[in-house]
This record gives C-alpha cells, sequence and structure tokens, in this order.
C-alpha cells in the first residue's frame, strides 16, 4: 500500500526570470488544450483518444515546432490532455453530460527531467532555457519539503508549478510516494495481499451532518455552515461598498476563508482517521463524489468543496496509519434498509433525517443508515473479487463492516467481544 505525499514549497523566482515561467505556462496550456482537442470527438466516446502514446506520436513533433518549451514539458501536457479526456469518457459511459477539457489556470507538471533537485534550491526548465529558484522553506524543522522529498524512504513522483495572482508567487507542489516493503508493483500481488480479514468503516458525506460513521459517529455541519454565511455575509459587505480599499480587503478576507475552512476539513479528516484506527478498521469506505452536484441538489457550493478535500485529506492521511481508503458506487444508499435480512429498497424508506424501512419497520438516522450501506457495498464488492479472482482461493475472506455495538458481515450482526 503506497502512502503519497505532497509538499508545497514557495519559490523564490528571481525578478529576471519570472517572465520566463509565465510565457512557459502559456505554451504548456497551449500544448494542452491543443492535444485536448485531437483527443476528444463529440459524437461517440468510442472515438475519444485514450491512450497516451496515441496522442503523442500524434502531436509531439508539431508541438515541439509550434512552441519553445523542452521534450518533457511538452509530454507533460499531452498527457495531461490524455488523463481529462479519459475521465471524461468514463463520465460519459455512465451516461453524464460531457464536455471537451480546457485548461485555462496556470500551472504546469514537471517530472524528475524538466526539474532538477538540491537541497535548498530546484533548477526548472522554461522557455527560455534552466530558472534556478531557491525555497522559501518554515523554520521549523524538518519541512515537509525535508521529511518527504528529500527523504530516501519517498519517491519522487511529480511536480504541479502554480502561480497566485493575488501574492504575486510562485509555488511548487511536489508529490512523492512511499511504498511499503512487501509491496513489489505487481496487480497479482495486490490481489493476493487482499485476502485476508478486513473490517470496514463507512462513511456517509452529507448537508445536514457533514460525515457520519458506520459506528454511529457524528460530525455535524451546524458550526462549517455558521461560518461559511458569516464568511458570505461579509463578502457581500464589502462588494458593495466598491471601493479599492475594499476589494483589498475583499482579497484578505478570502485567504482567511480558505485557510479556516481548510484547517476545519483537515481536523475532521483527523478525527475520520482516528475512529478507523480505534476500531481496528483495515478500510474506510467512501461514496464515490463524482456528480455528487447533481445527487445533493441543496448542496451549496462550501458543501461541495468540503466532500472533495475530506476525502483527499482522508486519502494521504490514513495509509500512514496503516488503513486504505477506497469508494463505491453511491447508488439507493440513502434509500436501502442496511438489515442484512432485509435490504428493502424504496424512495418512501427516508423522511429527510429519518429513515424508517416500509417493509420490515426498521427506524433509524437516515445518515446512519447510508453510512452502513456504504460498508455493506464494499464487503459485497470485495467478497465478489475475490471470489472472481483466480489468485483467491475461495474467497471467503471475511469482510466486516464496523458498527455501534458490533460488526456486520453482509449476512448477519455480531457484536464485539472482548473490547
Amino acid at each position: 500500500m503506497g502512502v503519497r505525499r505532497t509538499a508545497p514549497v514557495k519559490l523564490v523566482v528571481p525578478n529576471e526570470c519570472r517572465d520566463d515561467l509565465h510565457e512557459s505556462a502559456r505554451q504548456f496550456l497551449h500544448c494542452a488544450n491543443r492535444a485536448a482537442e485531437f483527443c476528444w470527438s463529440g459524437r461517440s466516446y468510442t472515438e475519444c483518444v485514450t491512450a497516451n502514446t496515441t496522442a503523442r506520436n500524434a502531436l509531439y513533433e508539431d508541438l515541439r515546432d509550434e512552441t519553445d518549451l523542452t521534450a518533457n514539458l511538452v509530454q507533460e501536457a499531452i498527457r495531461r490532455a490524455v488523463q481529462a479526456t479519459k475521465g471524461c469518457v468514463e463520465r460519459w459511459k455512465n451516461g453524464k453530460r460531457v464536455s471537451q477539457p480546457e485548461f485555462t489556470s496556470w500551472s504546469m507538471v514537471y517530472d524528475k527531467r524538466s526539474a532538477t533537485f538540491y537541497r535548498n534550491k530546484v533548477s526548472l526548465s522554461t522557455v527560455n532555457g534552466r530558472v534556478e529558484c531557491e525555497f522559501e522553506l518554515p523554520s521549523d524543522s524538518p519541512t515537509p519539503y525535508e521529511e518527504y522529498v528529500l527523504s530516501d524512504e519517498y519517491e519522487f513522483r511529480a511536480s504541479t508549478l502554480q502561480y497566485d495572482a493575488v501574492d504575486d508567487e510562485f509555488y511548487f507542489h511536489i508529490t512523492t510516494r512511499k511504498y511499503d516493503s512487501d509491496e513489489c508493483g505487481r496487480d497479482d500481488a495486490k490481489v493476493s495481499a487482499d485476502t485476508g480479514h478486513q473490517t470496514v468503516l463507512g462513511i456517509d458525506l452529507g448537508v445536514n451532518s457533514l460525515a457520519v460513521a458506520s459506528t454511529g459517529t457524528f460530525w455535524q455541519g451546524d458550526d462549517y455552515d455558521h461560518w461559511c454565511r458569516e464568511f458570505e455575509k461579509r463578502r457581500g459587505e464589502m462588494q458593495q461598498r466598491g471601493t479599492q480599499a475594499a476589494h483589498n480587503a475583499l482579497l484578505r478576507l478570502g485567504k482567511r476563508e480558505e485557510a479556516w475552512r481548510t484547517q476545519y476539513i483537515h481536523t475532521v479528516a483527523n478525527e475520520i482517521v482516528r475512529e478507523g484506527v480505534e476500531n481496528d478498521c483495515d478500510v474506510i469506505v467512501f461514496e464515490d463524489l463524482t456528480d455528487i452536484r447533481n445527487r445533493l441538489p441543496q448542496a451549496k457550493w462550501h458543501h461541495i468543496w468540503a466532500f472533495r478535500r475530506l476525502f483527499e485529506y482522508v486519502s494521504y492521511k490514513a495509509p500512514e496509519r496503516g488503513v486504505s481508503v477506497a469508494d463505491v458506487e453511491p447508488n439507493h444508499t440513502s434509500q436501502r434498509c442496511s438489515r442484512t435480512d432485509c435490504g428493502f429498497t424504496h424512495d418512501d424508506n427516508r423522511h429527510g433525517e429519518h429513515f424508517c424501512c416500509q417493509k420490515c419497520g426498521y427506524e433509524v438516522n437516515a445518515d446512519y443508515n447510508a453510512a452502513k450501506n456504504i460498508g455493506l457495498r464494499y464487503v459485497r464488492k470485495r467478497q465478489h473479487r475475490l471470489r472472481s479472482s483466480p489468485t483467491s482461493g475461495n474467497g471467503d475472506a471475511p469482510v466486516d463492516v464496523r458498527i455501534t455495538g458490533g460488526t456486520l458481515n453482509g449476512e448477519s450482526h455480531q457484536p464485539i467481544t472482548g473490547d
């Protein structure tokens, strides 16, 4: 099980080199959008190009002639477009409305050849040769850069250079990965390593309760909603003034709000991971967040932001505690009865925050019922995969969903013993 870590580092860019980075980013986006145009087909997803080799063979020479970018930056731009097209194709296959990917945000992707690291600086490829930028690191040690990038335990993967127009600053987000000693990188090894007993923690995300675990632990969203409304109110007041001073204050307020929301979700993510560890869980399972806006039309933008960040933060925090993270299909988790001897699914089962099965009469909090169903869906999916795998024996490895006062194994409720 690999652990991924991203170390954000502020760069000190020489004044005479800043234009080189801006022009490089402009040309990088040009390559990515040209590649997206090549990969996309508005007629059928089967006609879209989703193979990086195909796109590279068709576009590489032309993009090298059209730009001053190095070979590696051109290849990374093509790869970004292909990956975005793949994501659109998957959504298209599921009947979702999609459109051709378009890249507008200032960013560039660097691999280990186009970015050379030294202890306190990095050398970056640009349209005008190499630019050396020093790191502006915090005084506290070890910094994320020292802990992950300079560590022999972590392997460099890629980096994304971003520009903050408000502060006029450049930031380098360096992605690394740490492999377990017994991970050999082969698919059959991953299957065989996944055949033992597992205990699952299901997590439901919602508007009324930010998160609910299958153990019955709730993370209410009242405080989060309150402060998001307060920030929104203050933004409205400043926008009405229309002065330059109000505009500057609005920018500062936006940064404070972003920092507050980020810290709040980090705290919830830490508590979810702790819930999994304390209940001896091997996997934390969420719903797939694709099309979350359509499934929760009452959710505001800050709810959607919180859901995505919460999954992201738990995904990189949990593996350090020996817990993996997965997601499952979201359909009907709120309408299905989580009692394993029932499973009746109907829209009338849920009324707001209350769940009442129309068949068996089971009554419980609706979000808690959904959290159990999320865990149970992972159980059934894993058992089916193990039975179908030729390397996994008979597929009878037990999987439990941790719930209040016991576990569910997809077939029965078992009380916790020895706790």
